[in-house]
């Protein structure tokens, strides 16, 4: 049985023409709360594999606390990201949310009978870290 690939990327890595996609790669937005111009840049969005808004957000929170202490953007985000545990509860999140395992299996389906996906959002993972990334690995499983 044929097998597609994985890749992800961010979108403003597509509007610029920074990464090389394989021609045959369906882009899958991942993200909550898209714009216009993100949804330009993808040929569908799965919300539900967004990260929930309460986990969001209290990223954000400790992210704001991390700024305020001196730390950079990215390094405010990156430390946030370890005070709240955000890996383990967005892999809980892929686990036990009805809407989120189902849009998994299909993913997983989709590679399975042979469709090459790229997952995308917003964040440059050069320097911040992205639960795209988590995404893309937990398929791979």
């Amino acid at each position: 049985m044929a097998c597609g690939t994985l890749t992800d990327t961010y979108v403003a890595a597509i509007q610029h023409g920074l990464v090389d996609l394989p021609a045959d790669a369906t882009r899958i937005g991942v993200v909550r709360q898209p714009t216009s111009w993100f949804h330009a840049a993808v040929d569908e969005n799965l919300p539900e594999l967004g990260p929930p808004e309460p986990l969001l957000e209290s990223v954000r929170d400790a992210e704001e606390d991390m700024k305020m202490q001196g730390l950079c953007e990215e390094g405010a985000h990156n430390a946030a990201w370890d005070r709240v545990g955000f890996g383990d509860a967005y892999r809980d999140h892929l686990e036990s949310d009805d809407s989120a395992r189902a849009a998994v299996e299909t993913l997983s389906e989709r590679l399975a009978a042979g469709e090459s996906l790229a997952l995308v959002c917003y964040e440059n993972t050069e320097k911040k870290r992205c639960h795209r990334t988590i995404l893309r690995e937990y398929l791979e499983q």
